[in-house]
């Protein structure tokens, strides 16, 4: 699943550390979703969509052209 979440934090000046502990997962996690290794659970997903302050469809892209 195609993602912006690397993008995303990149813009606001935060580390994948700095993003995790915000949302109460590991470093780990954050990187395995950006590499596209992780697709997280529809909570989780929702949660970094209203951190960015985006709609979820505009953060996380199921189409394989994308």
């Amino acid at each position: 699943m195609h993602n912006r979440i690397r993008e995303l934090r990149k813009a606001r000046g935060l580390t994948q550390a700095d993003l995790a502990e915000v949302q109460g997962v590991s470093r780990n996690t954050i990187n395995s979703i950006e590499v596209g290794r992780y697709v997280p659970s529809l909570p989780l997903a929702l949660k970094l969509a209203r951190f960015f302050g985006k709609p979820v469809e505009e953060v996380f892209d199921d189409r394989s052209d994308a």
